[in-house]
């Protein structure tokens, strides 16, 4: 059964630092542009029509600030998304680095908030999901983009443990969410309390909740919280279900829906559940089950943008996510190209809470 545990950290320990929750005031979001050098050369066509769809649509509602390998692919990039030359460079944002790969919520930096207005950024290791890829580049992302000149001031920390931000989820006020199959395979001689112990210290949560169930074939990430349970409120978790019996997933799955029913708010009232579709199975063209999961969407202010797979589930996936989020409105992105690469939307990109840019 899935854990809640209370912190027992120094009260000003939390008061000081904040982990803030995605649906909060933001100033930017970023992304790593695809080219032929990374793993995305077999469909780069088709996966720069979804960063074309999705840097557009985020610059229709926050700044974007691009990673790109040089100068070519920033002309390039800059022409695919701006082909008016609508937006000035205080909109849309490039700076130039040699990256691994472009999966920004794993390798780019998690940010904690100051009750004084002060930013922190964590830069924990990167290890390439577990030393499944190579990752010496990725590792260095959080440390290029600290030189930006349009960051405000930024506290920039190291922290020495491997942690992927998509592996964790929180409401922003002290609460985490996680997967414990992920942080023990990352952390195979830590107990679980040593692991909660680390979070908690270093994000400045209050309590780390744990589910022991779901993981979904085509995740690489050894099952990150991302693509099964997302927080949509401090009440609210939206969760990746399966209705399918005959599908691998249906146990899993049913038992980390049973696990979110046992969890409580920090009040101790229980959460109120949406349950995301379950779309049609989507295979690679050499048949690997690939991990079309709803629960992969970004929130923005006033939007949610949701992974599309062209599949009949798209649209009750949208319906679903209007409930948990009445007041955002729901934006397909087409992310098909994705989830060839085992990730989506939420998984390309990461959001810069306000205060991280000058005034």
């Amino acid at each position: 059964m899935a854990k809640n545990l209370q912190s027992k950290l120094p009260a000003e320990h939390a008061d000081t630092w904040r982990f803030p929750a995605e649906w909060e005031a933001q100033d930017a979001v970023v992304l790593a542009w695809p080219h032929a050098d990374t793993d995305w050369a077999p469909w780069l066509s088709d996966v720069e029509r979804t960063y074309i769809s999705l840097a557009q649509t985020i610059l229709g509602r926050s700044k974007l600030i691009l990673l790109v390998k040089d100068k070519a692919l920033e002309a390039r990039a800059r022409r695919l998304i701006d082909p008016d030359s609508r937006y000035s460079d205080l909109q849309l944002i490039c700076t130039r680095f040699d990256y691994d790969d472009t999966w920004l919520r794993d390798t780019g930096p998690i940010t904690l908030i100051n009750t004084d207005g002060k930013v922190r950024w964590l830069d924990f290791h990167f290890t390439g999901w577990g030393g499944k890829y190579g990752a010496n580049k990725d590792d260095q992302i959080v440390q290029h983009l600290c030189k930006l000149t349009q960051l405000a001031k930024i506290e920039h920390r190291r922290v020495d443990f491997a942690l992927e931000g998509g592996a964790i989820e929180t409401d922003g006020l002290g609460s985490l969410l996680s997967t414990w199959n992920c942080l023990s395979k990352r952390h195979p001689n830590k107990t679980r309390e040593q692991v909660e112990q680390t979070l908690m210290s270093a994000l400045h949560v209050h309590r780390v909740m744990w589910l022991d169930d779901g993981e979904l074939q085509g995740d690489d990430t050894d099952a990150h919280i991302d693509t099964l349970a997302r927080f949509a409120s401090p009440e609210c978790i939206v969760y990746q279900a399966c209705s399918d019996p005959a599908d691998t997933h249906f146990a899993s799955l049913q038992a980390m829906a049973a696990q979110l029913g046992h969890l409580r708010q920090a009040n101790g009232e229980p959460y109120r559940l949406v349950a995301l579709p379950w779309g049609e199975k989507v295979t690679a063209s050499d048949g690997r089950r690939l991990a079309a999961s709803y629960a992969n969407f970004l929130i923005l202010q006033g939007a949610v943008l949701m992974p599309g797979y062209d599949l009949e589930a798209d649209v009750e996936a949208s319906m679903k996510l209007a409930e948990a989020f009445p007041n955002h409105e729901i934006l397909i992105v087409p992310c098909r190209p994705l989830i060839e690469q085992n990730g989506s939307l939420h998984c390309v990109t990461m959001q810069l809470p306000a205060g991280t840019l000058k005034a």
